[in-house]
């Protein structure tokens, strides 16, 4: 099981939260979470896991919409 780094290397910020789940590109701005300066990785509380999932699944219409192109790499 994977073990938390050290606390000195975490920052509280604020990122944007992707998913891509049954078709569908979603996109979440302004998530609280603990990011390793180091890596990049990033950390989410259980509240805020439960909160995401909410407004993926809310129905709540979104803030606004985007166009993505997708290409194929070949």
């Amino acid at each position: 099981m994977a073990t938390e780094p050290k606390a000195e290397k975490l920052v509280e910020q604020k990122v944007t939260y992707t998913l891509f789940k049954e078709g569908k590109f979603y996109i979440i701005e302004n998530v609280p979470a603990r990011v390793n300066q180091e890596t990049g990785e990033q950390f989410f509380s259980p509240q805020t896991v439960e909160r995401l999932r909410q407004i993926i699944s809310g129905g709540r219409p979104p803030r606004r919409m985007i166009q993505t192109p997708v290409y194929e790499f070949a």
